[in-house]
């Protein structure tokens, strides 16, 4: 039998970069062992379910590159995959362990358990276990829970593939509640059953969870079932050394804010599946490549630092590396958001891209960027007019300015005469280059200036030549 994970999201919040970690690392998982991945909804908890909660959550995996095999888009042999459409397996499952004496009825209303909870805690006690006061009583016509029977004295121990051998005491665990009163099933109860009948046989998923396998395997024990192989994935944490929370407002950490924000899914990908991961030295991979070398083995069993640098610089380098066509699908839209683009046609758009690739992080970054540079005020700063009054400036402007050609003015004839104006002046390295950028652009540094020039176009470049031919003479 192929290896069978899940990933089992909620539907009560959009796609996080914990979330995404446990769907990659199941998805990687299930590719490089040849094995099937299934996607389970887990919507019991109706009072927290957000409407396009996993509409959300299943659009972000397919947009970073995850697919599955099973889901409720792919029905296969092991539906319904939603669990609120399971609750007839739920309730014949629970039945059979009341049968078998691993389960009982507790008709405690709110208010008393919380009053127990008060008792327990008023005598010092350091945790609260249910008193079991209904594990022997009579049938009775109102609303009740449904509690599993913890044995006593056990042991549960397992091998997790990330931390190692793992024990838990049953005398750590009081009987916790498999069924609610309005019949839904618990996270506990619910998710054992399913990984049971969906044939699961890894569960790989955050560190959060590894409190509840116990009481997942008090299920599987009760009933003679075969304990997946579990893997708990460590924290992902900030650079202060914290847990990632939802509320750190230093980190984006949904992943449709990433791309709405123009971030390449594969460099989010790749930066997703190093949290937790090592690959070896090389950490620039595709997803085929992140498939090729995968191992449950390479799982950290120290917390995950989330650097937003790495990211960048994965997100930058994914970018700078793209075709042109591609690189503006990242970037256009921004431009287009900005104003910046209006009716100017596609080949200046493609040279204003092309000049910029190089230097942008992410898709909305092109807007600063090129903003700055189209619509910035030319002029000089004082360090700017110091190095225009160094000696052999004017004539390099001048020389320069006389030998442009409004009929070749592309950045290879303007690379070719910003040489040749140097030789024929005598300027060269810093005094032929920066004049000539601040002289046009008003600025010491940015990328290459041929193109610059061409962008900005013949007239603006003449322009801006006489003008700082006016500056240097009358300075």
């Amino acid at each position: 039998m192929p290896n069978r994970v899940r990933y089992a999201p909620s539907p009560t919040g959009f796609l996080h970069i914990g979330n995404a970690r446990t769907a990659l690392f199941n998805y990687l998982f299930a590719r490089k062992t040849g094995g099937q991945m299934i996607v389970r909804i887990e919507d019991t908890d109706t009072e927290r379910n957000v409407d396009t909660g996993i509409e959300n959550q299943l659009s972000m995996l397919k947009w970073l590159g995850i697919d599955w095999d099973e889901s409720i888009d792919r029905p296969g042999d092991y539906g319904p995959y939603r669990q609120l459409e399971r609750l007839d397996i739920y309730q014949a499952i629970a039945q059979q362990l009341m049968d078998q004496g691993h389960a009982y009825k507790c008709y405690c209303t709110k208010e008393e358990l919380e009053a127990e909870k008060a008792a327990q805690i008023a005598r010092g006690e350091d945790k609260y276990h249910y008193s079991r006061k209904c594990l022997h009583a009579p049938e009775q016509d109102k609303p009740y829970a449904i509690r599993f029977l913890v044995p006593e004295n056990q042991t549960y121990t397992f091998h997790d593939l990330v931390k190692g051998e793992v024990t838990f005491k049953s005398e750590d665990i009081g009987d916790w509640v498999m069924v609610k009163q309005n019949g839904i099933p618990t996270y506990n109860f619910a998710c054992a059953v399913d990984d049971h009948f969906m044939e699961i046989t890894h569960v790989l998923r955050g560190e959060d969870h590894i409190t509840n396998t116990p009481r997942q395997m008090m299920i599987y024990h009760a009933l003679g079932w075969d304990v997946p192989t579990y893997g708990h994935m460590t924290l992902i944490v900030n650079q202060h050394g914290k847990k990632l929370s939802k509320r750190d407002g230093d980190i984006i950490q949904f992943i449709e804010q990433y791309k709405n924000l123009g971030y390449a899914p594969e460099a989010l990908f790749n930066f997703i599946a190093l949290l937790g991961f090592s690959p070896g030295e090389q950490e620039l991979l595709t997803p085929a490549e992140l498939i090729e070398v995968f191992s449950a083995e390479k799982l950290s069993n120290h917390p995950a630092t989330f650097d937003p640098q790495k990211l960048q610089f994965i997100n930058h380098q994914t970018l700078k590396n793209l075709d042109l066509e591609t690189f503006k699908t990242y970037t256009k839209p921004h431009l287009e958001a900005a104003g910046l683009i209006t009716d100017q046609d596609e080949a200046w758009v493609d040279s204003l891209l092309d000049v910029f690739q190089e230097r942008t992080t992410y898709g909305q970054e092109i807007v600063p960027l090129t903003e700055s540079f189209l619509n910035a005020p030319f002029e000089w700063d004082e360090e700017m007019r110091t190095l225009m009054q160094e000696e052999g400036v004017k004539v390099l402007l001048q020389t320069f300015k006389d030998g442009l050609d409004p009929h070749h003015f592309d950045p290879v004839t303007l690379k070719a005469w910003i040489k040749e104006s140097g030789q024929k002046t005598g300027a060269k390295g810093k005094m032929l280059f920066m004049p000539l950028r601040i002289a046009t652009t008003a600025s010491m540094h940015g990328p290459e200036l041929p193109k610059l020039m061409h962008l900005l176009g013949f007239e603006t470049t003449l322009e801006r030549l006489e003008k700082s031919l006016q500056w240097v003479v009358s300075s």
